[in-house]
């Protein structure tokens, strides 16, 4: 089993349901996390669900990464009270979605602000502090690699295609430091942000549409793969994209 004892770990979004499922099992692991989410009382619900288990989770919520005084101030903190960064999990992101013709220049500033802009700000300030050894994690998208004419998601697929991108830049340069990059890319995950999706059976079936395992993903099927991902298990594994959809992109 992957351990990260000791490790500090960063992860946005803790107050989500990815970002709680990752704050825990990664805390299970032996890793010391600092979460944020741009909600502080849903953060704050996830550190006492995780205290009432014993674990703890370090940082406050109210953090915009999109803004890079925020994401800069995040970091800052982090390194204020442990002094280094081993893994940095990139999770949280917001979107909007729509047909290209109804889809507003606000609603694509407001995406890729909230997709790409925090994944940049939050790694550039974390940068010079992650150890040799160490970790970025984005969260990337199936959308990085299809489009669909289900849901229109012009934006949504050019930020994560340009997740997915900059996790292999920053690879490439991370090499000489000993910092790896990897990015996983979701299909749909049931979580408590997408329970309405979830409840509507036509948009379930749609859903599952093409998923060959035939069941939408778990939080769980995520961080998985990110705590290996994370682990010197993994130390041969930088620039890849890992895709976590049930089979979708093969059909």
């Amino acid at each position: 089993m992957p351990s990260l004892q000791d490790k500090i770990v960063l992860i946005s979004g803790t107050g989500g349901g990815i970002g709680y499922e990752a704050a825990r099992r990664f805390a299970e692991q032996g890793a010391i996390v600092f979460g944020c989410d741009l909600i502080a009382e849903n953060h704050q619900a996830s550190v006492k669900r995780l205290a009432a288990k014993g674990l703890t989770l370090y940082g406050s919520g109210e953090v915009d990464l999109g803004n890079p005084v925020h994401a800069e101030q995040w970091i800052n903190d982090a390194i204020k009270q442990f002094g280094r960064i081993d893994v940095l999990f990139n999770n949280a992101s917001a979107a909007r979605f729509g047909n290209l013709e109804d889809f507003s220049v606000d609603d694509w500033y407001y995406t890729t602000r909230n997709e790409l802009d925090q994944v940049f700000f939050s790694t550039k300030f974390a940068w010079p502090h992650i150890a040799d050894g160490g970790v970025v994690l984005n969260m990337g998208s199936t959308a990085a690699w299809r489009g669909t004419t289900a849901t229109g998601k012009v934006a949504h697929c050019a930020t994560k295609g340009g997740v997915v991108a900059m996790t292999r830049q920053l690879a490439a340069e991370g090499a000489k430091r000993g910092i790896r990059a990897v990015s996983i890319s979701p299909g749909f995950i049931q979580t408590p942000g997408t329970a309405a999706f979830v409840a509507n059976p036509e948009v379930k079936q749609q859903l599952l549409s093409g998923v060959l395992l035939n069941r939408l993903g778990e939080a769980s099927d995520v961080v998985s793969l990110a705590v290996y991902l994370a682990s010197d298990q993994a130390s041969f594994i930088t620039g890849s994209d890992f895709v976590v959809d049930g089979g979708m992109l093969a059909t």
